[in-house]
C-alpha cells in the first residue's frame, strides 16, 4: 500500500485537477468533480472517457429536529490518498483480489456545528462514496431522508426488480431508465454507448436498505427503508457513516461479474481464524415439502425422519457431496400462519438428534441445520446464543435461516432494525465457528470479506418457484448474474432433473399447499441448463435441488459428483444480460465452464485460453441433445469427451432454454 501527501501525489502521479475537486480512476478514464453551490449544497458529478455519465447529482442526509446533515456546507480541506493493495478471501469466486483505487476525501462543516467527512474512492471499474458524519452536543440522532441521486446524463436500458422495503423475491424488469418508477439494487443499466453501470451499495452495517425512486428525466434519488414511525436511522450520539454507495462501470456487461468493487469497500476480515470455513456441496430434505410431497410438520408425511436422514448422509457419502441440510426437523412448524415460535434446540420426536448426528460424522458428512424464524425476530434472539451453542455442541457447524414472514411491531425486512438483527446473527454464528446460509436476507453488500462465515444468501427468485407457481422464466436465470449476484453469492438451490415432475406430480401423497400452484408448475429450463447453472450461479455452498431418487443411476449426475464448489478464479466469459452467460471458474487444477441461453437457441464459441497453456485436458461436455427444446423436450442430453488445449475453440449449441456444462480435467 502506498500513501501520498497531496503535493507529493500531484507531482509524483498529476492524476488530480488544480481545483483540487476532481479525482480520476488509476488509469484515467473515469473521473468524479464534487463541488458545493452557493446554498452549501454538495453535488457530484462523473465522466468516462472524458464524456458526461452522471449528471451533477445530488448529495447528502436529512436529519431531524433541527440536526442539519444536508446544507450551507463550506469546504475546510480536501485530502487525497492511493492504494494499490492486493488481498486474499478464504473462498469466493476468485481468492485473490486487487484493491486499487484513488480517494478524495471531502472535509466539510455547517454553521450548526455539524461535521461531515464526504469520501470518494474511484476504481477503474466503478465509484464509491459515503458520508461520515459527527454531530456534537446531541444524545441522539435520526436520519429522516438522504438526498443522494444518481442523474444518468442519457437514457438507457435498464433490469431491476421493483423496490420493496419486504422482498426481493419479485420478476425482473427491462425498461428505459426514464421508465423505471422505483427499483431495488443492484440495479443495472446499458446506455447507447455501450457502457455498462450497476448502482448498488457496499457496507451495509447499522443503517437501512437503499432503494431507489424516479428523480428527473432518467434518474433516481436514494429511498431508505423505515421504522414503523417514519425514521429512516437512529443513532444513540451524534457520529455515525452510512455504507457505500456504489457504481460499478465497465465497457462490457461481464466486466460487472468480474469488478470486486463491492467486496474491496468492505472492511478486511475481523476473525481471528478462517480455517473452519469450508465451501462444500449438499443435498437435503426440502424440495419434496415444496413439491407438496412431503411436510415440515411432524405427520404421515414428515419430511425430516431420522430413516430419511439416514438415507440422505447415505447418498452424500456415496456421490462426493459433503453436507446435507435438513428444514423441519425441530419444534414449531405446527404454529406455520400463527406467529410463529419455533424451538430450536429441540426436534421432533421423529428426528433422533444423537443417532443422526453420530451417523454422519461417521460417514464424514456435515449437517447443515436449519433455523426458519417466521420472521419472528424477538422469539429467535431470546433463544440466539443458546441455538448455536447447542448446534456446536451436536457438531453442525452450518446453519441455513429463515425469515418467511411478517416482522413483529410494524418492522419491515430491510430496515435499520432487521440489518442490526442479520448482524448480530452473522457474529454469534462466528463465536461458535458456524458458517450462514441466510434466506429472505438482508440484501448482500460484500459483509462477507469482513466476516466470511456469512457464505451465501438467497435474496431473489429462487429455484422453489418452480415446484408451486408458474416458475421462473428462462431469462430469469441469465439476468441473475448480471444484477443479483453483482452483490454477492446467491443461494439459488439449482440442479432439478425431474423438470417435469412426472415423478411426483400424480403421488397419493401430494397435497396442494400455494395458493399460487395452479396445477402447471415445472421447471422451465432444459436439464443441460439446470447441470450449467451449478457453475453459473455462483454460491460456495452449492446445493443440488432434486429429490435425491432423481439422481440415482442418472449419467448427467456424473458432473456435480466431479464439481468442487471450493473455487479458487473464476472469469465471466461472455454474455448479455437476459440472453446469454458463459462462465469459468478453476477449483485446484480443474475448470468448470457453464454457458446458459434464454428463450432464444443460440451458438457460442468459446476461446480455451483460460486452461493452462502446454497442458492436455479431458473435457466432459454435458450438452442439450439435439432435439431438446425447455418447452417440449427438456431432458434431452448428449454427454461426450474430447481431448483439448488452451489454443482450441470450443463451439457451443444450445437449445432453447438450454445450456452446456463442461468439465476439464488435466491429462496425466
Amino acid at each position: 500500500m502506498k500513501k501520498n501527501c497531496l503535493v507529493l501525489f500531484l507531482l509524483s502521479c498529476g492524476i488530480y485537477q488544480a481545483s483540487a475537486q476532481v479525482v480520476q480512476s488509476p488509469d484515467g478514464h473515469i473521473s468524479l468533480n464534487f463541488q458545493v453551490n452557493d446554498k452549501g449544497e454538495m453535488l457530484y458529478q462523473v465522466d468516462v472517457n472524458k464524456k458526461a455519465f452522471i449528471a451533477p447529482s445530488e448529495l447528502g442526509l436529512t436529519g431531524k429536529n433541527g440536526v442539519n446533515l444536508s446544507d450551507k456546507f463550506r469546504v475546510k480541506e480536501y485530502k487525497y490518498d492511493s492504494v494499490n493493495e492486493n488481498w486474499t478471501m478464504p473462498w469466493g469466486e476468485n481468492k485473490q483480489h486487487n484493491n486499487h483505487y484513488n480517494e478524495m476525501a471531502v472535509y466539510l462543516s455547517n454553521p450548526e456545528g455539524t461535521e461531515l467527512v464526504t469520501r470518494f474512492r474511484i476504481f477503474d471499474d466503478g465509484i464509491g462514496f459515503r458520508y461520515e458524519y459527527q454531530v456534537p452536543g446531541v444524545d441522539s440522532l435520526f436520519v429522516m431522508d438522504e438526498q443522494t441521486a444518481f442523474n444518468f446524463a442519457a437514457d438507457a436500458v435498464s433490469w431491476s426488480i421493483p423496490a420493496s422495503f419486504d422482498t426481493y423475491e419479485l420478476e425482473y424488469r427491462k425498461l428505459k431508465l426514464s421508465e423505471v418508477e422505483n427499483a431495488n439494487t443492484p440495479l443495472t443499466l446499458r446506455t447507447d454507448k455501450g457502457i455498462y453501470a450497476s448502482i448498488h451499495e457496499a457496507q451495509l452495517v447499522d443503517y437501512p436498505e437503499m432503494t431507489l425512486v424516479a428523480h428527473g428525466p432518467h434518474g433516481f434519488k436514494a429511498n431508505l427503508a423505515p421504522w414503523p414511525d417514519g425514521v429512516k436511522a437512529r443513532y444513540a450520539g451524534g457520529t455515525f457513516q452510512t455504507p457505500w454507495r456504489t457504481v460499478q462501470i465497465a465497457d462490457k456487461a461481464v466486466g460487472l461479474i468480474n469488478s470486486s468493487l463491492i467486496l474491496n469497500l468492505n472492511e478486511p476480515c475481523k476473525l481471528e481464524t478462517t480455517y473452519w470455513i469450508k465451501p462444500m456441496k449438499y443435498v437435503g430434505v426440502w424440495w419434496g415439502m415444496h413439491l407438496g410431497i412431503q411436510t415440515w410438520k411432524m405427520d404421515e408425511r414428515h419430511g425430516a425422519t431420522t430413516e430419511n436422514a439416514k438415507k440422505y448422509i447415505d447418498f452424500a457419502a456415496r456421490n462426493q457431496i459433503q453436507g446435507v441440510v435438513f428444514e423441519g426437523w425441530n419444534e414449531g412448524w405446527e404454529s406455520w400462519g400463527t406467529q410463529q415460535r419455533f424451538d430450536f434446540t429441540k426436534p421432533y420426536q421423529d428426528f433422533d438428534m444423537k443417532e443422526i448426528t453420530d451417523y454422519a460424522r461417521e460417514k464424514n458428512i456435515q449437517i447443515i441445520g436449519h433455523h426458519e424464524t417466521g420472521g419472528n425476530i424477538y422469539n429467535y434472539e431470546r433463544q440466539l446464543e443458546h441455538a448455536y451453542e447447542w448446534t456446536a455442541e451436536w457438531g453442525i457447524h452450518s446453519v441455513k435461516t429463515g425469515y418467511a414472514g411478517g416482522y413483529p411491531d410494524g418492522h419491515s425486512h430491510h430496515g435499520q432494525f432487521a440489518v442490526r438483527h442479520y448482524r448480530k446473527v452473522v457474529e454469534t454464528a462466528a463465536r461458535y465457528q458456524t458458517t450462514l446460509d441466510v434466506h429472505e436476507p438482508i440484501k448482500e453488500t460484500g459483509i462477507r470479506r469482513t466476516y466470511p462465515n456469512l457464505m451465501t444468501q438467497e435474496g431473489a427468485k429462487g429455484m422453489e418457484w418452480n415446484a408451486w407457481s408458474a416458475g421462473n422464466t428462462p431469462s430469469h436465470e441469465i439476468v441473475l448474474p448480471f444484477t443479483r449476484l453483482l452483490s454477492g453469492p446467491m443461494d439459488y438451490t439449482p440442479g432439478t432433473f425431474d423438470i417435469l415432475f412426472e415423478n411426483t406430480r400424480d403421488l397419493p401423497t401430494r397435497q396442494k399447499w400455494n395458493d399460487q400452484d395452479k396445477g402447471n408448475s415445472r421447471v422451465n429450463t432444459t436439464l443441460a441448463k439446470q447441470i450449467a447453472n451449478w457453475v453459473i450461479l455462483y454460491s460456495p455452498l452449492q446445493m443440488a435441488s432434486d429429490l435425491i431418487e432423481n439422481y440415482e443411476g442418472h449419467p448427467a449426475f456424473q458432473f456435480f459428483r466431479d464439481y468442487d464448489a471450493d473455487c479458487d478464479w473464476s472469469e465471466a466469459l461472455q454474455g448479455e444480460p437476459g440472453e446469454y452467460i458463459a462462465v469459468v471458474r478453476k477449483a485446484k487444477q480443474n475448470y468448470f465452464l457453464g454457458v446458459s441461453t434464454n428463450e432464444e437457441p443460440r451458438t457460442l464459441t468459446i476461446p480455451l485460453t483460460f486452461l493452462e497453456a502446454g497442458k492436455t485436458y479431458e473435457a466432459t461436455i454435458y450438452a442439450d441433445g439435439e432435439d431438446a427444446d425447455w418447452k417440449n423436450n427438456p431432458t434431452s442430453y448428449r454427454i461426450t469427451n474430447k481431448r483439448v488445449t488452451s489454443t482450441d475453440v470450443l463451439t457451443v449449441q444450445m437449445a432453447p432454454g438450454g445450456g452446456q456444462a463442461v468439465t476439464f480435467k488435466p491429462r496425466n
